[in-house]
């Protein structure tokens, strides 16, 4: 880069505040899981003027910018591919407001999502998205992803709670979009446009977010089964007998299998499929709920149903499903972390799919989420060799094309990134691509903001 562009970004932001080094270079190169191109500096504006001057000169001087939070994502989003500056939030990370008469809360896109989640509890609050990586991934990322997580089945995903937006354009523009209320349809929504789009059209600097009130108990059910299949269709079941639990996680063998590992519950070495569900509301709703699933469960072969209010124990399972993304290294030195959506009726059949392609491929292939809403973490484990690279790109093409003949998704809550760019043609139309790529021509016309992402080459 341009000495005399560095000196200009230095200037903008103090010296301090940019990083040039090799090393601290390179920690920005790579995701969750993607790997990319070294960036050629590291910037950490304070404010969105600041992001507006370094734009400006990006556009000036046709360098590419790539928006950052904490880098937890999984499809490549925050990764460059060709060079140029990354923009870390780090230092944007206040909590601005939290707002108790009307419910909501204007943070930065820096503020961790698990430290705003407890200072909202503190004041009786409740902010549900809740992603795998809550307790280190950024709102702002949240935003930029349309992060989901347990949580969604009853309460929605980030989208949901966004109720307003400060966005730089790539053009250096600062737009104030949304409102801090509970209605408003004053022209188009471009709240919800910035939402989810994986920092390609403008750079998020202040959030506005709604609030619920903190449920008053909660109770959590472990359920085991013989087999895979009969946890999948007490999901169904559980839905269909209009129970809206707050989350139904699932796990098959090989998953609970690594759960073990990292985080042991002294579960049954023949258990084929566990389910993790969580109620809440009043304690007495709760306990009705609760007791409603617990029968369900049993009615569908369950060989244990575990029932707890206490907040400990319930914490002891999450965390076992929390350590479970990364226990599954001791699979495989590879990982592939894919993010399905199938109808919730058709959860026995991906299951029954994903266990014939496990065979036919010869490859581990390991599947546990968020059930309740149809959303599947399918994991290929892999050894860094051609073949199996091969192997896992096939599998990866199957498993998209599955969960779209059962009426689902390639992508619940993941984005598209780099990793799944070049699937994008298999979910939408030429015309739908064609009309999403004029939006981002509209508002990035030079192309300067997070280039590569979303699109195939």
């Amino acid at each position: 880069m341009d000495p005399a562009v560095i000196k200009e970004i230095q200037a903008i932001t103090g010296p301090d505040n940019v990083k040039t080094s090799v090393e601290e270079r390179r920690c920005y190169s790579y995701d969750g899981r993607t790997e990319g191109a070294i960036p050629e500096l590291i910037v950490f504006p304070s404010s969105a003027r600041e992001v507006s001057a370094i734009l400006k000169l990006a556009n000036t001087h046709r360098f590419p910018v790539i928006p950052r939070g904490q880098g937890t994502g999984l499809t490549g989003g925050s990764v460059p591919v060709d060079g140029g500056v990354v923009l870390s939030f780090t230092r944007m990370n206040r909590i601005l407001e939290i707002d108790t008469a009307n419910l909501i809360a204007v943070v930065e896109p820096g503020v961790v999502t698990f430290t705003f989640q407890e200072e909202a509890a503190k004041k009786g609050l409740f902010y549900p998205p809740d992603p795998a990586s809550y307790k280190y991934s950024s709102i702002g990322g949240n935003v930029a992803e349309c992060a989901g997580g347990p949580n969604s089945l009853k309460y929605g995903v980030t989208r949901d709670y966004v109720l307003g937006l400060e966005v730089v354009l790539p053009t250096g523009e600062i737009l104030h979009l949304g409102v801090r209320t509970m209605k408003g349809v004053v022209g188009y929504d471009l709240t919800r446009l910035f939402v989810g789009s994986e920092g390609t059209l403008g750079v998020i600097t202040r959030i506005t977010l709604k609030l619920i009130p903190l449920p008053e108990a909660k109770a959590t059910i472990l359920a085991l089964f013989n087999e895979v299949e009969e946890a999948a269709e007490t999901v169904s079941a559980i839905i269909a007998a209009k129970v809206v639990p707050s989350t139904i996680e699932f796990m098959d063998k090989a998953s609970i299998r690594c759960s073990e590992t990292a985080s042991p519950m002294g579960l049954p070495e023949n258990v084929g499929g566990l389910l993790l569900i969580e109620v809440d509301g009043s304690r007495e709703s709760a306990l009705v709920q609760a007791e409603k699933v617990r029968a369900i469960a049993a009615g569908h072969r369950a060989i244990r149903c575990d029932l707890t209010e206490n907040p400990a124990e319930a914490d002891k399972l999450w965390q076992a499903r929390r350590a479970l993304s990364q226990a599954l290294y001791t699979v495989a030195p590879l990982k592939i972390a894919e993010d399905v959506v199938v109808p919730r009726s058709e959860i026995p059949t991906l299951i029954r799919s994903l266990e014939a392609m496990r065979e036919r491929y010869g490859i581990p292939i390991l599947s546990f989420g968020h059930a309740g809403d149809g959303n599947f973490h399918v994991n290929l484990m892999i050894q860094d060799t051609p073949d199996d690279r091969a192997k896992a790109h096939e599998a990866v093409k199957e498993i998209f094309s599955e969960a779209l003949r059962l009426g689902g998704t390639m992508s619940g809550e993941h984005g598209i990134g780099l990793s799944k760019a070049a699937y994008l043609g298999m979910e939408l139309s030429g015309e739908v691509m064609t009309a999403m790529k004029r939006v981002k021509q509209l508002f990035d016309p030079n192309n300067i903001l997070n280039p590569g992402k979303i699109f195939p080459d």
